[in-house]
């Protein structure tokens, strides 16, 4: 054995790996410092759908060479931990982007044009009883500042042109040549749109990023959308300024803790909620399995990954 999965797989990835290979699963709870003292020693790659490989882990793995992640963020790896043993780290970047991105689309459609509110109104039969649906907010000519200006965010900008929407971003650095106005803080970018859109990494260095300040910031007619990771944004900031009339709405893929979701999110009209299905079609997860499995295989026959975050021995 020198596969250890940690977590569980992708059902499509689990698929793939099963059929070539015989990775064993990562226990957890109190068999778990067993299982490692009986194979520690044998194994040389972490495989994961983004189930946490921390220090600790790492660190009770001496010949680990190489941890392969099927999605393309690697906030679930400790990088700093890889980084000093020379671990490589892989990811499955592109693959996802335009399925992410027409994601982040449909909350954008979904948040300001109430269409969940909508389809859920003729369901409960309020449209015989109450009269036609009230009015929603145009996304056609809006401000759209978008937070992360990379794969993901620009082709989410690129779907926004279609709808002549005002185009911003803020990066930690401005990007050369970029034709979107940039702005030097979340928080300023936030006061010049109607809509932030969070598309940039998770991970320590992003943790809260948009706090209360930036949810004050896009006032009482902005709205947030969230297809990054819960834990750049301050829920319960969030949920404060949502039940306040502060926000006027939010579309959220992700969550601080999934699957728990805030009960007062839950209980809030203005806001659209999502299960975490950003790249969640057949297409696109069987082309992050066969990415990620390409990245396995090459670690095995050659100690190279194909899609490198952090390259083996670097």
């Amino acid at each position: 054995m020198n596969i250890l999965q940690v977590g569980r797989l992708e059902p499509q990835l689990a698929e793939l790996v099963q059929q070539r290979h015989s990775p064993r699963r990562l226990p957890e709870g109190g068999r778990r410092a067993q299982f490692l003292a009986e194979h520690r020693d044998s194994v040389t790659v972490v495989l994961t759908s983004g189930g946490p490989v921390d220090a600790e882990l790492i660190a009770a793995l001496p010949r680990l060479g190489a941890i392969v992640n099927s999605g393309a963020g690697v906030d679930n790896i400790d990088l700093e931990a890889a980084r000093r043993r020379h671990i490589g780290v892989s990811n499955t970047p592109d693959v996802l982007t335009d399925t992410v991105a027409d994601t982040a689309i449909g909350l954008i459609l979904m948040t300001l044009r109430r269409f969940g509110a909508a389809d859920r109104y003729v369901r409960e039969g309020r449209w015989e009883t109450e009269g036609p649906f009230p009015y929603a907010r145009d996304v056609n000519g809006l401000r759209v500042g978008i937070l992360g200006l990379g794969r993901i965010g620009t082709a989410i900008a690129d779907r926004l042109l279609a709808f002549g929407c005002v185009l911003a971003y803020h990066n930690r650095r401005r990007l050369e040549d970029c034709p979107y106005r940039y702005a030097a803080s979340p928080q300023e970018l936030a006061e010049s749109v109607d809509i932030l859109v969070v598309a940039t990494a998770g991970g320590a260095g992003t943790e809260k990023l948009v706090g209360r300040a930036v949810l004050e910031a896009l006032g009482s007619d902005g709205y947030l959308i969230n297809i990054a990771r819960g834990s750049v944004v301050d829920e319960l900031a969030l949920v404060d300024v949502l039940a306040a009339g502060r926000l006027a709405g939010a579309g959220l893929d992700v969550f601080a803790d999934e699957p728990q979701v805030p009960a007062a999110l839950r209980a809030l009209d203005n806001v659209v909620l999502f299960p975490h299905i950003g790249s969640a079609t057949a297409r696109t997860r069987r082309a992050m399995a066969e990415l990620a499995l390409r990245n396995l295989e090459s670690y095995l026959t050659s100690a190279a990954l194909v899609t490198p975050v952090l390259r083996p021995g670097g």
